[in-house]
């Protein structure tokens, strides 16, 4: 494995987009696909650092704009304002959702507008096969005129932890979290194929024109609650993080405002090429780096293979 971190993978990625999509042009006359990265207040300094440490993976720093969420504050269980310490109330981010302010206060769109940007792509960090920029998939938005879009994949199983796209009553498209789905509606097939009925599992990995990301800064989307262990300040003063739920975070889902756009497009890809997630500790049987790693080996010998090599070992 060569270690290399999430995001030199794809930035990487973004590099070899912008050579293939211009073969042409001369060293140094290619145009730049801009990177917005969003940061929390917790991890912008430390995100920053590691990029210029790396020297932007291989990209321009100018093409590099950093941004931060915001941050909501935290309530106990009784609807009260926790305090982080003596004087400060404790807080967290206020979810993927707060990306569409963020954009806007940061001056991240002005950025865009300023760089004729007309379409971008998002995805969370934490998945290693996700292709930046995929010019297949934003050029099947912009066939379908689509204010926004989602790639999807099938469930591994109808326990996965994943929310499922549905279209919406009101038009576009929502995402139903799978805490919200109660398990015989999860576990409902479609008797023509066999097929999970609700088989549309969201990878955060969405399109958006421009304008509607404009549009997005403004809408009124929900507020979810997520019970925590909040590190709060006791009677006597002092800090403490609890060994039981005392408290609520307030979120923002970067989805809630799907039901927005119209017309919305849907794409399904293949788990195996486009959906390695890492979100557990090494070591776990799921969504781990083992198993990420494991999935990038394994399409590349797919790809060698594909090209007529023959590929000995596992690489692991």
């Amino acid at each position: 494995p060569s270690h290399k971190s999430l995001f030199q993978l794809m930035g990487e990625r973004l590099i070899r987009l912008q050579q293939l999509s211009q073969p042409e042009a001369a060293a140094g006359k290619k145009k730049p696909i801009p990177w917005y990265v969003m940061t929390s207040p917790m991890t912008h300094e430390a995100t920053e650092t590691f990029f210029a440490k790396h020297n932007y993976f291989g990209l321009a720093k100018r093409d590099v704009f950093f941004f931060q969420q915001g941050t909501l504050p935290c309530l106990s269980l009784a609807g009260d304002v926790l305090m982080e310490a003596p004087g400060k109330v404790a807080s967290a981010p206020d979810g993927n959702g707060g990306i569409y302010r963020a954009l806007e206060e940061s001056g991240a769109l002005t950025d865009m507008e300023a760089r004729g940007v007309e379409y971008v792509h998002a995805s969370s960090v934490d998945n290693a096969l996700v292709l930046p920029a995929d010019p297949l998939f934003v050029g099947y938005c912009i066939e379908q005129g689509a204010d926004c879009g989602a790639k999807v994949c099938g469930k591994a199983s109808a326990e996965e932890a994943v929310g499922v796209l549905c279209a919406a009553g009101e038009g576009g498209a929502k995402v139903v979290e799978y805490s919200e789905l109660s398990p015989e509606a999860a576990k409902e097939t479609d008797p023509s194929t066999g097929a999970l009925r609700l088989n549309a599992g969201n990878i955060c990995n969405h399109f958006y024109t421009a304008s509607f990301l404009s549009r997005a800064a403004s809408l009124s989307t929900p507020y979810h609650v997520a019970k925590k262990k909040i590190p709060a300040v006791t009677e006597s003063g002092e800090t403490e993080t609890p060994t039981a739920n005392n408290g609520v975070k307030l979120e923002l889902f970067i989805f809630d405002c799907f039901p927005h756009a119209a017309p919305f497009a849907c794409a399904q890809v293949e788990r195996e090429e486009e959906f390695g997630p890492v979100k557990n500790a090494p070591g776990s049987a799921v969504d781990s780096p083992d198993t990420a790693r494991a999935l990038l080996l394994a399409l590349g010998k797919k790809y060698a293979e594909a090209a007529g090599l023959t590929v000995a070992g596992t690489g692991g």
